[in-house]
């Protein structure tokens, strides 16, 4: 069985990987990783309980193996847990989050000061998803692309991974944008993903080390690329402000945008189109259901099973 990969983001290089580790031959047809791929720009965050407070039970329930399938193949994950935290005047916000949300506990200022020092007196009240982990996603986009096969032209059974370039071929397909912000602000210390449930701008800071810091959370329903918008940079600022006043003298490293592939109900599809098989839709959910869509592609070319994300053939 011969395999090309188009795509070399997170979708990808996890089928390749899936593929490759089955004793399936999988060549990629694209170039290393870099900002042109949507997943350049992800949180990284594996937070299948956070995620299931909004989004379809099968997110929660494909997550929950992600962070193993990471770490089996050699990606540092970091095992710390999620902090979801709200302003006193926003409680509601983090009731309402406890009630549509499992795998979490309570915890008061101290319990949140053991975790958090930085950020014990600053609230009362928190939620702590202690499974959950994150990882680095361009160090975990490197590593599996250093170890995989490209090729310059397609050969065999086809497989489209290329997000929203394929929407000729997708016509349900439409771009979430997401933007980010990464700054540096020495003056505190995160031990995980802290997620600030703020009325404008709900808001994940996530660590990177060495005083580095991921701030995300926009989503428009855009297929707009490229650099943020002045809004949701001084949004985002604002709402990270709320967390910790020390990072309104953080130093900002970069900024980034880019639009996310999604279907209607932004769960991810496996469809069969004119004879290639397109595996796309990760939506916001990139490197924490793309292992099980690759284990579901590899099962289906391997056993000629039905996948739960495959969609009739579109032939």
């Amino acid at each position: 069985m011969t395999l090309t990969i188009l795509g070399g983001g997170v979708m990808g290089l996890c089928i390749a990987t899936e593929l490759t580790r089955r004793g399936i031959p999988a060549a990629i047809l694209d170039e290393a990783p870099s900002p042109q791929a949507c997943s350049w720009w992800a949180g990284g965050m594996l937070a299948p309980y956070c995620e299931g407070e909004s989004a379809n039970e099968a997110v929660l329930r494909h997550g929950l193996g992600a962070a193993d399938w990471w770490q089996a193949q050699g990606v540092p994950v970091t095992r710390n847990g999620t902090l979801v935290v709200s302003l006193a005047r926003d409680a509601g916000a983090l009731a309402r989050f406890a009630r549509r949300s499992r795998g979490h506990r309570m915890l008061d200022a101290p319990g949140i000061a053991a975790l958090e020092p930085d950020l014990g007196a600053r609230f009362s009240r928190a939620l702590f998803f202690e499974p959950e982990a994150h990882l680095a996603p361009r160090q975990a986009l490197a590593i599996l692309s250093e170890r995989l096969g490209r090729t310059d032209t397609t050969a065999g059974t086809v497989i489209d991974c290329r997000g929203l370039s394929a929407r000729e071929a997708l016509r349900d397909l439409r771009g979430v944008r997401g933007e980010m912000v990464v700054i540096r602000c020495p003056e505190i210390t995160l031990s995980r993903p802290i997620r600030l449930l703020h009325p404008r701008m709900p808001l994940y800071v996530v660590p990177r080390g060495d005083g580095v810091f991921m701030l995300g959370a926009t989503m428009v329903e855009s297929d707009r690329r490229g650099r943020p918008t002045a809004r949701a940079v001084l949004e985002l600022l604002s709402a990270a402000f709320a967390l910790h006043p020390a990072l309104a003298e953080a130093e900002v490293l970069e900024l980034g945008a880019d639009a996310r592939p999604a279907f209607p109900d932004n769960l991810p599809r496996i469809r069969r189109v004119g004879g290639v098989i397109h595996a796309n839709g990760l939506y916001r959910h990139g490197f924490l259901l793309a292992p099980a869509v690759a284990g579901m592609v590899a099962d289906h070319l391997q056993h000629q099973t039905r996948p739960e994300f495959m969609d009739a053939d579109h032939d």
